[in-house]
């Protein structure tokens, strides 16, 4: 049904056209742009938050917006290079009073609950939130457009973006970008035919009704049953079913374009993502007899689960084929099975049941991408690289998405089992440059999923030959696991490839306006500021003075700063922990002391007088 409404490409449904596109935003839709995040790399983060608000100062409509950074992070070297990175973008932008930045003391909850935090503090100043992720860049024209919707659509609640990966030069991201932008579109414009207002929430580039989602959306503890960790982690999907309980609507608008992401870029850093999600979507398994939730939030909660469970009840699939297999070779067969048989039973193998199997399986993986590919060259492929460059891309990413078939089915069975067995994970961010797999990390990582291929294709080889070719697409790619995991992860291979514009997309060949400023924002990131540039540098110190908050109880039981302070004189900053880093900029008086003592004594550490002697 994608396919059929973006041929046509007339949706009446669609809920971008309801709203006209040059139509006043009124004055009490205040708007909070906020971002979570949790130790991300700055430069990346301020650099993706200049391009958007360059974007949005282009639309002529900032003044109906402010922006929150809403930090959890817990490096003390995090903290003050967020802090300086932050004073860069307001004086550069002259944004004050328009970007604030706010670091959560009680880091609970993760990003649900700096959220909820955000809207307990400020929600009730603003009408509507724009959710960003770290590596989330959105155009002015789309968080405008957004708001407008939002005001033509009172029962709306939650109206979604449809984010377009970019910005990564990997392989391995360069082709996930690309099966994005090509097969994405089709995917969201079907879940919008059958979706309308029960649609999804992906937990980033998209709007929020404040009102409602404070009033209806608070999350807390699922109780205690087997499993240990039982906060619901997977927060969007929930948000979005308990907004649609309450009665308020959940879009996507999944033809309105400026909304960015980017994507894991190597295959590790994408399964250590999909570690993170299996949690969160087995977790909301004992939410799917929720009361009151809606039919389409019920299968929504089901498809993510079974997103993980088909991993391993397709490794049982394949284990219980090969025990058939070797009971068929090594146990003669029985044609009497009964006393007294006239006719013997002779064993049977039934094509029609295979062949159905097959194409059954075939038809649901590839013919999205058959007629995505197909709709992309009917509607024109110049800014894809042309037709030719087209197809041969969508053929080299189906062959690639078959090997990683089997890599994934193991790792995500074994997330499956970790979950169950309530194993904990820790839920850190993600990558955010071009990071480069190395064959250590990848035979540690893949050498277990090497050895089960090469043992299971010899087993299945001594048993009977022939049945090896059946097998192979799933042997091979798990003999091959590790030089895949290390190749794909390749920037040199991703480039390449991108002089022979394959695997091209539009934000390569022509970059909005949002991308080419995020880009000369990284270029021209300073190198952030640290703990030695918050003890010594009288700009920097200031600052993170003026962050924290000076409590008079806190001092006066922990009398040992005044010691920690002598030690950091002494020793330098490489005898202070992180967390003894943490106290000093936590503390507006000691941190002042140290950096008083460090411009006004004698002698100090040698890493002291080398800071100095460069101011």
């Amino acid at each position: 049904m994608g396919f059929v409404v973006l041929l046509f490409g007339r949706d009446r449904h669609a809920i971008s056209a309801t709203a006209a596109p040059d139509a006043p935003i009124a004055d009490g839709a205040r708007t909070a742009i906020v971002m979570p995040i949790c130790n991300e790399e700055v430069g990346r983060v301020f650099a993706g938050l200049r391009a958007t608000c360059a974007s949005l100062m282009r639309s002529g409509q900032s003044a109906a917006f402010d922006f929150f950074v809403l930090s959890d992070s817990s490096a003390a070297e995090m903290r003050i290079a967020e802090l300086d990175a932050w004073l860069r973008l307001c004086r550069e932008t002259q944004s004050f009073g328009r970007v604030f930045y706010r670091w959560r003391r009680n880091r609970i909850k993760r990003k649900s609950g700096n959220l909820a935090d955000f809207c307990r503090r400020w929600g009730s100043q603003y009408r509507y939130m724009i959710v960003l992720d770290a590596d989330s860049v959105m155009s002015g024209q789309c968080l405008t457009a957004l708001v407008r919707l939002m005001e033509a659509n009172p029962q709306a609640g939650i109206i979604q973006s449809a984010p377009r990966a970019s910005g990564r030069e990997t392989l391995h991201a360069r082709i996930q970008q690309f099966a994005n932008r090509v097969y994405g579109p089709l995917f969201t414009a079907g879940l919008h035919f059958w979706q309308l207002g029960e649609a999804h929430y992906w937990g980033h580039n998209a709007i929020i009704r404040l009102e409602p989602f404070i009033r209806h959306c608070a999350l807390g503890r699922l109780p205690r049953r087997g499993l240990r960790n039982l906060e619901i982690l997977s927060h969007d999907f929930v948000e979005a079913a308990l907004m649609r309980r309450a009665g308020w609507s959940v879009w996507i608008a999944y033809d309105l374009p400026g909304s960015h992401e980017e994507m894991p870029p190597n295959l590790l850093d994408e399964l250590q993502r999909d570690r993170r999600w299996c949690q969160g979507n087995l977790i909301n398994s004992r939410l799917l007899l929720a009361e009151g939730l809606h039919p389409a939030h019920r299968m929504t909660f089901a498809t993510g689960i079974m997103a993980y469970l088909s991993a391993p009840l397709w490794f049982l699939f394949l284990m219980l084929s090969t025990l058939l297999l070797a009971i068929q070779t090594l146990v003669p067969p029985k044609y009497f099975v009964i006393p007294y048989q006239l006719f013997p039973v002779w064993p049977q193998w039934n094509n029609q049941w295979a062949l159905l199997l097959f194409t059954a399986t075939a038809t649901l993986l590839f013919a999205p991408k058959l007629l995505s590919v197909a709709l992309l060259c009917w509607q024109g492929a110049r800014e894809f690289g042309g037709a030719q460059r087209v197809a041969a891309s969508a053929l080299a990413e189906a062959a690639y998405s078959v090997l990683l078939a089997p890599i994934r089915m193991l790792f995500h069975s074994r997330f499956v089992l970790a979950t169950l067995a309530g194993w904990e994970i820790k839920w850190t961010s993600p990558t955010r440059d071009n990071a480069q797999t190395g064959w250590g990390e990848a035979l540690r990582q893949h050498g277990g999923q090497t050895l089960l291929g090469i043992v299971w294709a010899a087993v299945v080889y001594w048993l009977n030959p022939s049945f090896l070719w059946w097998l192979l697409p799933v042997v091979g790619a798990l003999i091959l696991a590790i030089p895949i995991s290390v190749w794909s992860s390749r920037i040199e291979l991703g480039r390449r490839l991108r002089r022979e514009r394959l695997f091209l997309i539009p934000e390569e060949s022509r970059p909005p306006f949002e991308l080419r400023c995020l880009h000369l924002a990284q270029k021209k990131s300073p190198a952030p500021a640290g703990f030695v540039a918050a003890v010594i540098d009288p700009l920097t110190n200031a600052l993170v003075c003026a962050a924290s908050r000076p409590r008079a109880a806190r001092r006066a039981r922990q009398p040992g700063r005044e010691a920690l302070v002598a030690a950091a004189l002494a020793g330098g900053p490489e005898s202070l922990s992180d967390s003894q880093k943490l106290e000093l900029i936590d503390d507006p008086y000691e941190l002042s002391a140290l950096h008083y003592r460090v411009w006004s004594a004698d002698t100090v550490h040698p890493v002291w007088k080398r800071a100095l002697e460069m101011m």
